[in-house]
């Protein structure tokens, strides 16, 4: 009980570190930007490939894994189509917190909720490593995340600090999602296997839609690739360690 809080906390508030940089410096360069955020799709593949999907179908078998990954895939495809996507590079120049602003945070709050569910779903399966792995993977996801939103809500006009307390808050979503995740799956087994299956789906869903392409996009495919390798390999090496 008291790991998965302190893995789910963990992994929430890697949004805020994600945003911290910003306090110091301006502006953080496409290349920099784009080897971490490939580094942190290889984290994911890896964790959703080697740990998720094979406990998945330890817990709830192959048509259980089918399942859950379909509609993990299937739920952020929905999030995505209906809640609006942060582009730093082509902001409006907003001055206030306006009813833009709000939607980009709802949609953040919204979006967070499958990722804690992840980590609460980990948690509570039989398999002792596989909450760390995730939260890992999460957090890291949540780093360059924490940073896009960050940017947008400066470019908006909003003060640094400000920034960060709305960054801070959107990860409490997330702790809170694992929360209910983690209980709802203690008590009701079936779901375990269900919700670990839904996790991979989600995040295999963000790493092909969002982080690669968006890795892909300023001329630093080369650099982003081998990011994305070692990334994979670090999470196989996590992995490993925690058994």
């Amino acid at each position: 009980m008291e790991t998965a809080l302190l893995g789910s906390f963990i992994s929430a508030m890697a949004t805020v570190l994600g945003a911290v940089p910003l306090l110091f410096i301006k502006k953080l360069s496409e290349k920099w930007k784009d080897v971490l955020i490939a580094f942190t799709a290889g984290i994911m593949v890896s964790a959703s490939t080697f740990g998720l999907m094979p406990q998945s179908i330890k817990e709830g078998g192959i048509i259980g894994l089918t399942v859950g990954f379909l509609i993990g895939i299937i739920t952020l495809d929905i999030i995505e189509r209906n809640i609006p996507h942060i582009d730093v590079e082509n902001d409006s120049g907003l001055s206030s917190f306006d009813s833009k602003s709000l939607l980009v945070i709802i949609a953040l709050f919204i979006h967070n909720i499958p990722e804690g569910l992840s980590t609460g779903f980990s948690y509570a399966s039989n398999n002792a490593g596989l909450g760390p792995m995730v939260a890992i993977s999460i957090g890291a996801q949540n780093m360059p995340e924490g940073l896009v939103l960050a940017v947008f809500l400066l470019n908006s006009g909003q003060r640094k600090l400000k920034s960060l307390l709305i960054v801070a808050l959107t990860g409490l979503m997330e702790m809170l999602s694992a929360f209910v995740g983690y209980f709802t799956a203690s008590y009701i087994q079936w779901v375990i296997g269900f919700g670990l299956s839904f996790a991979a789906g989600a995040m295999m869903f963000i790493v092909y839609k969002e982080l690669i392409p968006e890795s892909h996009g300023h001329g630093y495919e080369r650099v982003s690739t081998y990011s994305f390798i070692v990334g994979l390999l670090a999470m196989v090496y996590i992995s490993f360690v925690f058994g």
